[in-house]
């Protein structure tokens, strides 16, 4: 049963060039997605009828078959909600598997971030999250590593998003499950994934900075959501949309866009018709390839760029579907 949900969300930037290139170490911005979902319920009622003469009651038969015929549609649409759960739900690892502790330092709006997210959320792995100052990066002073995501687990510390996918899904599900898809599915969804890595991420920074309003719309989610203090709160929110206003201008030259909305459309379009009448690249549930879009994409859905993404294209209906497979946040609360 597919919900509707409206994503409120945007993309996360430092105020200089440099900045850039703290996020997987590539140079796109990203966004934060907050998650507000409404559950659709289906309600059925039956309506009978009783006639009487003088002070008897008579039995009407007609009623009775509506109420008999009324009772065998709920049934019927209770299994077909189930049945449509079944193909939507989450695929959590066995208890024993599941690491005891899973914290993820991030920046809220950073698309490379979000693909961990979806990927920890759609499994159901509980984890905590450490908010990184973008300015300061204080919060992660204790790695050799200075970009984000990192994600601790039981203590190890995983970097870069793809890898720390690859490397947390051969804790969770051990080598002999990961290696058990065909190589032909194994060989579509590492290409995905590359796709999204190397072309998806590259389109979105030139969208949400595309004009100064656009850009302040970005600006101001991420000052809202990021861990900034009051002082740097006021100074990135109107210099950061400036600033990169223009460095969306040269990100345009570096990846040859010449019209960034029309990249997008095309990008998403390109993904859609890699589905080829799929419910998800995965078949009847998402693989990693879906999870990589999705987590890209979530951070834009409530931008003027994703909310024109959606309204121009055929992604909406993956994206719901995707929604409601990856479920509500397994994120632990502070």
């Amino acid at each position: 049963m597919r919900r509707a949900s409206t994503l409120a969300s945007s993309v996360f930037s430092r105020t200089l060039t440099s900045t850039l290139h703290d996020c997987s170490g590539l140079s796109t911005t990203s966004a934060a997605t907050i998650n507000h979902r409404f559950l659709h319920a289906a309600l059925f009622s039956t309506t009978t009828s009783t006639g009487s003469s003088n002070t008897r009651r008579i039995f009407n038969p007609f009623s009775t078959s509506l109420g008999v015929a009324g009772a065998l549609v709920s049934a019927a649409a209770a299994a077909a909600a189930s049945l449509s759960q079944e193909v939507f739900a989450k695929e959590p690892p066995p208890a024993e598997l599941v690491p005891k502790e899973v914290v993820l330092y991030q920046y809220e709006a950073c698309p490379f971030c979000n693909k961990v997210k979806a990927y920890l959320d759609y499994y159901d792995i509980p984890y905590k999250v450490v908010e990184v100052n973008p300015i300061s990066k204080k919060e992660i002073k204790w790695s050799d590593y200075k970009k984000v995501p990192i994600l601790l687990v039981d203590g190890e510390q995983l970097v870069d998003s793809s890898a720390i996918i690859d490397k947390l899904g051969n804790k969770i599900h051990g080598k002999e499950i990961v290696d058990s898809a065909s190589d032909k599915d194994d060989d579509e969804e590492k290409k995905w994934r590359r796709w999204v890595d190397n072309h998806l991420v590259h389109i979105l920074s030139p969208n949400i900075y595309r004009n100064t309003s656009e850009a302040l719309e970005s600006f101001d989610y991420i000052t809202s959501n990021g861990n900034f203090s009051f002082t740097e709160r006021i100074t990135v929110k109107y210099a950061g949309a400036a600033a990169m206003y223009f460095v969306s201008k040269n990100l345009k030259k570096k990846y040859n866009i010449t019209d960034e909305r029309a990249a997008l459309y095309e990008a998403v379009e390109t993904w859609v018709d890699a589905l080829n009448g799929r419910e998800f690249l995965g078949g009847s549930k998402p693989n990693l390839a879906d999870l990589a879009v999705f987590g890209v994409l979530r951070p834009i859905r409530n931008l003027r760029s994703g909310r024109d993404m959606v309204e121009q294209t055929r992604i909406g209906d993956w994206y719901t579907r995707m929604e409601n497979a990856v479920g509500e946040s397994s994120r632990m609360k502070a």
